[in-house]
């Protein structure tokens, strides 16, 4: 029990111990404002602009230093070194006034203060007593208990000194003291901005009073204000004080006059604008300070307008902010279309230094003038079926600015044209209203259209302004119109194997025309098979050639020709219109084999498979049927796939190497049938094969060739040299017949039959005809001439296979042409002479039935069978 007695007596003495420390421990410190240091006295309850109430100070943990700063009234402002003053203009009512400052330090804690401004001329409810004098003496720190930091203990405050002062200098400023001078010698010293740093020698410092002076005038437009440092160190240069800032603010004097921005300004303001408008702006600098004093604050005010009217004081500017504007009405551009104002500002709030400048004042356009039409009545005339045409200019006159959009002017039709067959727009560089045509005119439909056109601004009238407008009259004048198919584009359809002559369809065609009576013939204008005709009265389209479904003319089963249809107008006017007609497949062709010659080997042959085809459609086409004809049945043999399309061809017993016809009679579907005769070669080989091997070694080589070429080459050279002897070796001939008063009458020279070179001027175009399908044709004298066109003639095929299908249809179209000769044969008849004695040799071995004969007919044949007509029909000679 003793041993613990004792533990408790010293637990508990320990505890009275370290309460006792802590009883001498320093209270905490707490980031505060300074007592006492926002009250502020001013000499009146009027508180202008930027004056300055005074200075709050906030001191954390650290001692008194810079923090940030803020208040929520607006009429008030707190610079970052804590000086309060006046942001806007205000009054204290009652002579006192009060506001909260906030300040923050480097921790960013908040702390508040009650700041209290104060008219002094009443007295002070509170009985405080004014505010001392400020020091002279700035003094280094004391050291403060707890532990030592490596940084000043707090921020003297500024010290202010005015521009521009006159000396003499060096002038005092402050004295610098150390509270460690009482224990021995101190010797103080300054650096930075202003001493030893440019610019040097403005700020010393007397090195044992401490006295900090200025040695020349300062100017707060090139700096402001100078940071310093102030030291202390013994007589051993040992520092005896941590450094002190010093900061010098230099004051402002107002040594600047205020400068305009610009020495003219321009603006500009619509004419009418209603007092209150704002026009433009003006600004003015004043290098002097605005903050802290009124030497920078300018004021604005206008000493002069030109013109003066219609008042001497049409505008009016702001005295704070320089924004001039309206205060009377009555600006009209088409009175005065500019203004000149003479401006003044003066810094100290409009009290000292002034300066001037010009403002020019434009007035703009407003739409007070509404255009008018000059004349207001107009009368065109323009013709049917004319789109896009110009129809008349309309005039009008407009008393606000040339160009401008208040001048520029907007047309619009507000009544006669319901249709819309009208449009106008303005012709941008007279002004002009164009009226135009939107589309054609029918003078059948309507002969005249009276319409009403307003007018207007690109922009809305700026007054109640009455809307101009004119009448235009537009009569439509008549032209002869174009007949007009019903319809355009007429289907019709038609068995491709009608006669000559079947009536195929009516196309006829309509005159818009109603007030004048015409005629309308029709024509073919694009027939480019030749196989229509048209009655030109009745618009009936016949058949005048064999049509061909089959005709690569005819696109989809549809044949295409344009018909034209023309009145006897004055002009005439041409129609056109469209006929598209449907030729019916009827079954005019046979079956056919895809190819006319194969190969095969003589020993197990390959069937041959060959495809038929058939250029009609179904139901007339596949299945095909087919059988060898011709006794080709003995050594091949053919049957037909299962759609009944491809024949196959099998060689039924071994044939020597040889080519081979093969005879094929096809039938379509319908029972047409059409012979083929197949071209087969066999050859000395087993199974499938291309083509025979032993033909293919025969190939000639390439020497072989070469002097084949060159023979034919030397051949033709050979032709051209004998041609062109020939042509050098021609002489005129002398007339086959002589002269009728030759003393050899009636004696004719029949030597040369066939009179020599003159008979190799031949017309081959009779022999070719078809071939080269010319467009000429010579007609014949020999039949009564046809009014019926000639045939169109296919043209020569590339392909060889289709030659017999070229010859066959050529044939046709020969025996319906009027022109060819007969026999396909050029036969040339010439005079021979006026008579002979001899009498004609026919008579020698003519039979009784030739004299029954008339030749009479042959007088109207022409001259060249005259003479034969006499000889034949004129009797039998005594």
């Amino acid at each position: 029990m003793g041993l613990q007695g004792s533990r408790r007596a010293l637990l508990g003495l320990l505890l009275l111990q370290v309460a006792a420390v802590r009883a001498d421990s320093p209270p905490p410190c707490a980031a505060a404002f300074a007592a006492g240091c926002c009250t502020f006295e001013v000499p009146g309850d009027d508180l202008p602009r930027g004056q300055v109430l005074g200075r709050v100070q906030f001191e954390d943990c650290a001692g008194w230093k810079l923090a940030q700063y803020g208040t929520e009234d607006a009429n008030f402002r707190v610079l970052a070194d804590g000086t309060v003053l006046v942001r806007h203009h205000t009054r204290l009512r009652g002579g006192q006034r009060t506001f909260v400052v906030q300040a923050w330090d480097a921790a960013g804690t908040e702390s508040s203060a009650v700041v209290t401004v104060r008219n002094k001329g009443r007295p002070s409810p509170q009985g405080e007593s004014d505010p001392a004098n400020p020091v002279e003496v700035r003094r280094f720190p004391g050291a403060r208990p707890g532990p030592k930091r490596q940084k000043r203990d707090w921020v003297i405050p500024p010290i202010n000194v005015p521009e521009n002062e006159r000396g003499p200098f060096p002038k005092d400023l402050v004295q610098i003291k150390s509270n460690r001078d009482k224990h021995g010698k101190i010797f103080y010293s300054i650096t930075g901005q202003g001493a030893d740093m440019p610019p040097e020698g403005v700020f010393t410092i007397e090195k044992e009073t401490g006295w900090m002076k200025v040695t020349q005038p300062l100017d707060r437009e090139a700096i402001d204000k100078y940071h310093l440092l102030s030291h202390a160190v013994s007589e051993n240069g040992k520092p005896v004080e941590e450094p002190m800032e010093i900061i010098v603010r230099v004051t402002d004097q107002n040594d600047n006059r205020p400068q305009f921005t610009l020495e003219v300004f321009r603006g500009s303001v619509l004419e009418g604008a209603t007092p209150g408008t704002s026009v433009m702006q003006v600004t003015a600098t004043d290098a002097d300070d605005a903050v802290e004093s009124y030497n920078g604050v300018v004021a604005y005010s206008i000493l002069s307008q030109v013109p003066g009217e219609p008042e001497k004081q049409m505008f009016a500017i702001n005295r704070e902010s320089g924004a001039i504007s309206v205060i009377a009405s009555g600006l009209d551009r088409e009175r005065v279309r500019e203004y000149t104002l003479v401006l003044q500002a003066a810094d100290l709030n409009g009290e000292g230094l002034t300066t001037t400048a010009s403002a020019v004042i434009e007035i703009g356009d407003a739409n007070d003038n509404a255009p008018q039409f000059s004349p207001s009545v107009y009368t065109a005339e323009v013709a049917e079926n004319e789109a896009d045409l110009e129809v008349v200019r309309l005039s009008v006159t407009d008393m606000d600015e040339a160009g401008s959009a208040a001048w520029r002017a907007v047309y619009k039709i507000v009544r006669g044209d319901e249709g819309g067959f009208f449009r106008v727009s303005t012709d941008s560089e007279s002004n002009e209203g164009i009226v135009e045509t939107a589309k054609a005119l029918d003078f059948e439909a309507r002969k005249q259209f009276v319409l009403q056109v307003a007018v207007t601004n690109e922009v809305p009238f700026a007054v109640k302004l009455p809307t101009s407008t004119a009448t235009v009259t537009v009569n439509v004048r008549d032209v002869n119109e174009a007949p007009i198919f019903d319809p355009p584009v007429k289907a019709a359809e038609v068995l491709e194997d009608v006669p000559l002559g079947h009536r195929v369809t009516v196309y006829t065609a309509r005159d818009p025309d109603r007030m004048q009576v015409q005629k309308i013939k029709y024509f073919m204008e694009n027939d480019r098979a030749g196989w229509l005709a048209i009655h030109p009265e009745s618009g009936t389209v016949t058949t005048r050639a064999a049509l061909d479904r089959e005709s690569y003319l005819v696109k989809n089963n549809t044949y295409e020709a344009i018909v034209l249809a023309v009145d006897d107008g004055s002009p005439p006017a041409t129609g056109t219109g469209t006929l598209l007609l449907t030729l019916l497949d009827v079954n005019d062709n046979g079956p056919e084999l895809d190819r006319q010659a194969i190969t095969v080997c003589n020993r197990e042959p390959e069937a041959q498979h060959l495809r038929v085809l058939d250029r009609d459609q179904p139901p007339n086409t596949s299945p095909f049927r087919a059988k060898l004809t011709n006794n080709s049945d003995e050594n091949w043999a053919v049957e037909m796939d299962a759609k009944g399309e491809v024949a196959m061809l099998r060689l039924l017993q071994p044939l020597k190497d040889d080519t081979y016809s093969v005879h094929l009679q096809l039938f379509d579907n319908q029972g047409k049938g059409q012979a083929a005769v197949l071209t087969a070669t066999v050859c000395e080989c087993h199974g499938p094969v291309d083509q025979c091997p032993g033909k293919r070694a025969a190939a000639l080589g390439a020497p072989a060739i070469l002097a084949i070429l060159g023979a034919i080459l030397a051949l033709l050279i050979l032709l051209l040299l004998l041609l062109l002897f020939v042509r050098k070796g021609k002489v005129v001939k002398e007339p086959l017949l002589l002269p009728e008063e030759d003393t050899r009458d009636n004696i004719f020279y029949y030597g040369e039959e066939g009179g020599g070179e003159e008979d190799q001027d031949y017309d081959l175009s009779q022999l070719h005809r078809g071939l080269d399908a010319r467009p000429e044709v010579i007609l014949r004298n020999d039949i009564v001439p046809t009014l019926l066109p000639a045939p169109q003639y296919h043209p020569r095929p590339t392909n060889p296979d289709e030659i017999g299908n070229f010859i066959h249809e050529n044939l046709k179209a020969a025996d319906t042409d009027p022109t060819a000769p007969p026999y396909d044969t050029l036969l040339v008849f010439d005079f021979e002479g006026s008579g002979s004695e001899a009498g004609s040799l026919s008579s020698i071995a003519s039979s009784s039935s030739d004299r029954d004969q008339d030749y009479d007919y042959l007088n109207e044949w022409g001259s060249r069978f005259r003479k034969l007509a006499d000889m034949y029909g004129g009797g039998v000679d005594d």
